[in-house]
């Protein structure tokens, strides 16, 4: 190791270090005024209206894209462009959360001076408590003094760092508050690795089956099952339940004179199935474990019928691993 890297890991362990002291400030200062801002927000009929100048407007489109995706409705608005036309966006029943390290960003002024005019509840964000935006606001919430991880006090870093926290302890406060669930939480995150591991059994099954009543002779029934191509056939009773099924290991195993056999004397009888509402990670680690390639998908409420069948190559196309 060369004398410049072990430089450069002293200087990136001392900006974390720095960072992570400053955010363990910033958790000892919490206090009445966090959860007045997450009530204020609880009690908004409209949206979390976020803004901040710079990297605290980096750090305000952030925390409002962790709002929205985890069930509060919030929508970014740029300070200049608000004094070009967008507060027009800022209505009553919304409520502002500002953010400004200084507190007197001169860009803030109009979005500050909006809120006031139209008793529009005001969330302030900053590291002075004289600052214009925390006595403007209705909820002050003070970042406590710590110092840059740049050591001359210039750069945006501990300080955006800590804003970046203050705006998820305020998302997850009212997340847990609203009891916003991974099924929530999938609607607003239907694509990407993250919907798939949310995706549901329901979402991926199929829905035009390969079944057969029982008593059906084998020569009808390979014709059902090769028809529909899954490698798998259902056996129901009487009453539309799933009594069994027949696998292409089934098969193998009753060759000899199958065509003389029914499905009742070929078919696994109980078979393990799934329910709609699962999650499709469960129908994996399910065919995973089992070493199979496919689940029927049976609702509890239908006096066990078959409402799907879920292959494995359909997780494995839609990213469920």
């Amino acid at each position: 190791m060369t004398s410049s890297t072990t430089d450069f890991l002293a200087t990136a362990r001392r900006v974390i270090a720095t960072e992570a002291e400053a955010l363990s400030l910033l958790g000892d200062s919490l206090g009445e005024a966090f959860g007045e801002a997450v009530e204020m927000i609880l009690r908004a009929r409209g949206r979390v209206i976020v803004s901040g100048m710079g990297k605290s407007g980096h750090i305000g489109r952030k925390i409002t894209a962790t709002l929205a995706s985890t069930g509060t409705p919030a929508q970014f608005v740029h300070p200049a462009e608000a004094s070009h036309g967008d507060l027009g966006m800022v209505t009553r029943d919304d409520v502002a959360l500002v953010l400004s390290n200084s507190g007197e960003t001169p860009e803030l002024a109009d979005i500050i001076a909006h809120t006031r005019r139209f008793d529009i509840p005001l969330i302030g964000v900053a590291g002075r408590a004289q600052s214009t935006l925390l006595r403007q606001s209705d909820v002050a919430l003070l970042l406590p003094p710590a110092p840059e991880a740049c050591g001359n006090g210039i750069v945006p870093t501990s300080s955006t760092t800590m804003t970046l926290a203050l705006g998820d302890a305020l998302a997850i406060a009212l997340m847990e508050h609203r009891q916003f669930t991974p099924e929530h939480f999938r609607v607003f995150h239907p694509g990407g690795k993250l919907g798939a591991r949310l995706a549901k059994v329901s979402d991926l099954m199929h829905r035009n089956l390969p079944l057969v009543d029982a008593g059906t002779p084998m020569g009808e029934a390979l014709i059902t099952m090769s028809r529909l191509g899954f490698g798998v056939l259902g056996v129901t009773g009487q009453d539309g339940r799933l009594e069994g099924v027949i696998t292409d290991g089934d098969l193998r195993r009753h060759l000899d004179g199958l065509l003389g056999l029914c499905v009742d004397d070929v078919m696994t009888r109980n078979p393990r199935t799934i329910a709609p509402d699962a999650l499709a990670e469960r129908a994996v680690a399910e065919m995973n474990a089992r070493k199979i390639t496919s689940l029927f998908v049976v609702d509890p409420e239908a006096s066990g019928a078959a409402a799907g069948l879920i292959h494995i190559h359909d997780c494995l196309r839609a990213g469920v691993v």
